[in-house]
């Protein structure tokens, strides 16, 4: 199969981390596959490919906002969820209707109201555009 996301999440190590991507910051295939056993579900080709490149990179995989494991992914009101903000707020997923589309919408829940939202973009436009809000606007903030 074709790579589609797999270069440009790579490249996010180093332009957010200034380091090279390094083998260790993403996880194998079969890494992936066995953890995936536990969660029973197919996940679509585009959190394949960012768990390729950055599954093992905690400092993506936890800035700002938690990318859960592979083997942590579950499925709640029929949506795949796959992040979470660091007071469990909200949570992140796909409708699992939308779990064979190549890179699905992303939705938003908050869980004091159970109320799903769309984010109106993509999982990789919304991962970019998060890091990007993270790194760039957000940390001269963290900083001070």
């Amino acid at each position: 199969m074709a790579e589609m996301f797999l270069e440009k999440f790579r490249s996010l190590v180093p332009l957010y981390l200034e380091d090279e991507w390094q083998v260790e910051d993403g996880l194998t295939e079969s890494e992936i596959e066995d953890a995936l056993s536990e969660v029973g579900s197919p996940i679509p080709l585009v959190l394949r490919e960012f768990y390729m490149a950055l599954g093992g990179c905690e400092d993506l995989m936890e800035a700002y906002h938690y990318f859960f494991d592979p083997d942590e992914l579950e499925i709640e009101d029929g949506y795949l969820l796959f992040l979470e903000d660091e007071e469990e707020k909200y949570v992140w997923g796909i409708r699992v209707d939308q779990l064979e589309v190549p890179d699905p919408i992303v939705y938003r829940r908050q869980n004091a109201r159970g109320i799903w939202k769309s984010e109106e973009g993509t999982f990789s436009e919304y991962v970019l555009d998060m890091f990007t809000w993270v790194f760039d606007e957000l940390s001269p903030e963290l900083n001070n």
